[in-house]
């Protein structure tokens, strides 16, 4: 094999001849060469190609960890939120149990109820036989804790609410209840029953009890809640008062100076109604008072 250079200054050519191995190495430098600059540069893109889809792996790995470190401190946050509500909660609960305890210990001693029936110390008393509605899920210690207190103040605030309607109708009795006297001021100047009769002198029957007043113009009051059912003069007693308080009993309230209601009033008991005086059949200022059973 020969190479013919040409010498470009001079014109000249010269042909040099080419050994076996030189032309095996320039074969190779020809052919060979490009082949590995080749095989190189394709390892050299394969391994960038490597490298770049691990740094991508590596960026979205840290990307969602980071993601999930967000979503964990999320979820702690509101766990804790969560947490200090229901503390909150769980305070205020015990709060209104021991105000709810305290109220109806002092309604309890006030009303002379019995304590063994309205003993706010005792836990509840609670049962009946268990009727299973599936595994469902186990609530937390905390959790029940809570339930306990809420089912505490509902069974407290049962005992108040019956409590209250005891408390409501004992006052309701007491308002009705006949008792006590029609004047602050003054004595009983004359009983019920046989006495001689200021005006005649002669024995008769006095219905009533007199309260000498001293003086017109004391304050007379209705000795139990009533309906007005007159208000006026009346023959013998002068200006009086008759109210009705129901169950068949009436009380009646005369030789008033000023009458302070009217027919079909309704009054509460101590409420003042009239003024004392000495009307109708009478020897001074005084309130005369009878008490009716059933028309008798």
């Amino acid at each position: 094999m020969k190479i013919i250079i040409c010498d470009e200054n001079h014109g000249a050519t010269r042909a040099v001849v080419l050994k076996g191995w030189m032309r095996a190495a320039l074969g190779f430098c020809l052919l060979g060469l490009p082949v590995l600059l080749g095989y190189y540069g394709y390892q050299l893109a394969d391994t960038r190609s490597v490298r770049i889809a691990k740094d991508e792996a590596s960026q979205a790995w840290a990307q969602g960890l980071k993601e999930q470190k967000a979503d964990l401190e999320r979820v702690k946050q509101e766990a804790l939120n969560q947490l200090q509500t229901l503390t909150i909660r769980m305070a205020n609960l015990q709060a209104r149990l021991i105000r709810l305890d305290a109220l109806g210990a002092r309604l309890t001693n006030a009303t002379g109820l019995d304590d063994g029936e309205f003993n706010f110390d005792s836990v509840p008393s609670i049962g009946g036989p268990e009727i299973p509605l599936g595994s469902g899920l186990q609530l937390p210690d905390f959790v029940s804790e809570l339930d306990a207190l809420a089912r505490q103040i509902e069974s407290r605030q049962q005992q108040l609410n019956l409590l209250d309607t005891i408390i409501i109708e004992r006052e309701a009795d007491s308002e009705f209840q006949v008792s006590g006297r029609p004047v602050k001021k003054g004595y009983i100047s004359s009983g019920f029953g046989r006495r001689i009769d200021p005006f005649t002198g002669n024995v008769a029957l006095h219905q009533g009890v007199d309260f000498a007043t001293g003086q017109i113009g004391e304050e007379v009051f209705a000795v139990a809640a009533g309906v007005i059912t007159w208000a006026g003069e009346r023959s013998g007693y002068g200006k009086m008062v008759r109210v009705n308080h129901g169950n068949g009993y009436e009380t009646l309230y005369a030789h008033d100076d000023q009458i302070l209601v009217k027919v079909g009033d309704v009054v509460k008991k101590g409420q003042l109604i009239a003024l004392s005086g000495t009307t109708g059949r009478s020897t001074g200022p005084h309130v005369h008072f009878e008490v009716h059973k059933n028309g008798r």
